[in-house]
C-alpha cells in the first residue's frame, strides 16, 4: 500500500511507516495546495495530513476516482477535513486524541504566566537594552495564585489545564461544556461563555474548531470579561473574532492575551504584533520530540489497521 505524509515527521514516525508501506514524505512545511490534495486521493492508499491540508467537499469531489481509504490525520484537530464528505467518498478519518493533551495544557499555562507576569514584554525590554534595573513598581503584573479560571471547553484539554490551574495555583474554576462533566476538583458550570468571562480573571479557550464554535469568543464575550483579566487561546484561531481581540486590547478593555494560534494563520495582523499586552507563540501546542512522535505513531497506527483489515483505533 501506498503512504502519503504530507509533511516531515520526526525520523522515527517515518521509518516505522517505511517498516510496512510504499511511503512518500512530501518535503514541504507548507500545506498541501489543490492540485497535490486532489493527487493525493488519486494515487495513495492512504495519506497523513495535518492543520492547513483542507479537504474540502470541492476536494473530493474534484479527485473523482479515488484510490485513498483512510486520512490519518496529524493532529487531534480535524475542522481542515469535510468529514462527511470524506466518508460519502469511502474514506475514512482518524486522529490522535490523548497523545497531545498535557503538551497542549502546559503550553496554556506557559501563556498564563507569560501574559499576567507580563514576560514578553520584559524579555524584550532587556534585549532592547532598556532595563534600567529593579524597583518596587516596575512592571506590575496580576499574581495568578488564587484567582479565578474559566474554561470555555472542558474536555481532555480543558481538563488537563483546570488540573494544573487548581491543584498548582490553587483556582476555582468555571466551565461551559455541552453537559456538566464529573470532575476531580470543584468547578462550577456556567450557562455561557459570557457569564464564564464576567466570573473569570483567565478565560482560557479549549474547544475544537470548525464553523459550530466559530468567533464563539466574540464582542459581547470579550466585554464581559473584567478589565484586569487575561484571555488565552491553545484552541483554533477563529474561534476567536481575532478584530474584536485586538480593539480590546488596543483600547485596554482587557489586561492581556497569550495567543498560541490565529484566525488566518500563520497571518499575525500587524496591530497585534504591535501591542505590548499580547503574548504571541507560533503554535507551539504540541512542539516537543516526543509528543510529535506519539502523534505521528498514532497516525502511522491506524493507517497499519486499515492495512491489516482491523478496526481504526481512532476514527472520528
Amino acid at each position: 500500500m501506498k503512504l502519503l505524509i504530507a509533511r516531515p515527521l520526526p525520523e522515527l514516525v517515518v521509518a516505522t511507516a517505511q517498516s510496512r508501506f510504499d511511503v512518500t514524505v512530501r518535503d514541504k512545511t507548507t500545506p498541501m495546495d489543490r492540485d497535490e490534495m486532489i493527487a493525493a486521493l488519486r494515487d495513495h492508499d492512504a495519506v497523513i495530513p495535518t492543520l492547513g491540508d483542507a479537504f474540502s467537499a470541492g476536494i473530493f469531489a474534484a479527485a473523482g476516482d479515488i484510490r485513498c481509504r483512510l486520512l490519518a490525520n496529524f493532529g487531534v484537530g480535524y475542522n481542515h477535513i469535510d468529514v462527511a464528505a470524506a466518508r460519502d467518498a469511502g474514506v475514512a478519518v482518524t486522529n490522535t486524541p490523548g497523545t497531545v493533551t498535557d503538551a497542549t495544557a502546559d503550553i496554556a499555562l506557559t501563556l498564563m504566566l507569560m501574559s499576567t507576569r507580563r514576560a514578553a514584554e520584559g524579555e524584550r525590554m532587556v534585549r532592547a537594552g532598556q532595563w534600567k534595573g529593579w524597583h518596587p513598581t516596575q512592571m506590575l503584573g496580576m499574581h495568578l495564585t488564587g484567582k479565578r479560571l474559566g474554561i470555555v471547553g472542558m474536555g481532555r484539554i480543558g481538563q488537563a489545564i483546570a488540573k494544573r490551574c487548581h491543584f498548582g495555583f490553587g483556582m476555582s474554576v468555571g466551565y461551559v461544556a455541552r453537559s456538566d462533566k464529573e470532575l476531580e476538583f470543584p468547578a462550577r458550570r456556567h450557562a455561557d461563555a459570557a457569564a464564564l468571562a464576567a466570573a473569570s480573571d483567565v478565560l482560557a479557550i479549549a474547544v475544537p474548531g470548525g464553523a459550530e464554535t466559530r468567533h464563539l469568543v466574540d464582542a459581547k464575550v470579550l466585554a464581559a470579561m473584567p478589565s484586569h483579566a487575561h484571555l488565552v487561546n491553545i484552541a483554533r484561531g477563529d474561534v476567536i473574532d481575532e478584530s474584536a481581540l485586538i480593539d480590546a486590547l488596543e483600547a485596554g478593555r482587557i489586561g492581556g492575551a497569550g495567543l498560541d494560534v490565529y484566525e488566518k494563520e500563520p497571518e499575525v495582523p500587524d496591530r497585534l504584533r504591535a501591542l505590548d499586552n499580547a503574548v504571541l507563540l507560533p503554535h507551539l501546542g504540541t512542539a516537543a520530540l516526543e509528543v510529535r512522535e506519539a502523534m505521528g505513531l498514532m497516525a502511522v497506527e491506524n493507517a497499519i489497521a486499515l492495512l491489516d483489515g482491523k478496526d481504526l483505533p481512532n476514527p472520528v
